[in-house]
């Protein structure tokens, strides 16, 4: 995953993948997104999160799904 896009350090959230810049787990995005809710519903929840990061990383994940 870019770098721009998703973190993993050991000093944040114990080394969990969150989006860059935040302390937002990426594996919260997915539940929200599995559990039928919107990205607008996962944005207000996490407004450190940017429209422009949920889509970025949703396209990574397709682009290496379907590679």
């Amino acid at each position: 995953m870019q770098s721009n896009i998703v973190n993993s350090s050991p000093d944040v959230m114990g080394g969990t993948s969150v989006f860059s810049g935040t302390r937002v787990p990426i594996q919260t995005l997915l539940d929200y997104l599995e559990a039928g809710e919107t990205i607008d519903d996962f944005l207000k929840g996490f407004p450190s999160v940017t429209r422009e990061q949920v889509i970025a990383f949703l396209e990574e994940a397709k682009r290496r799904m379907t590679a």
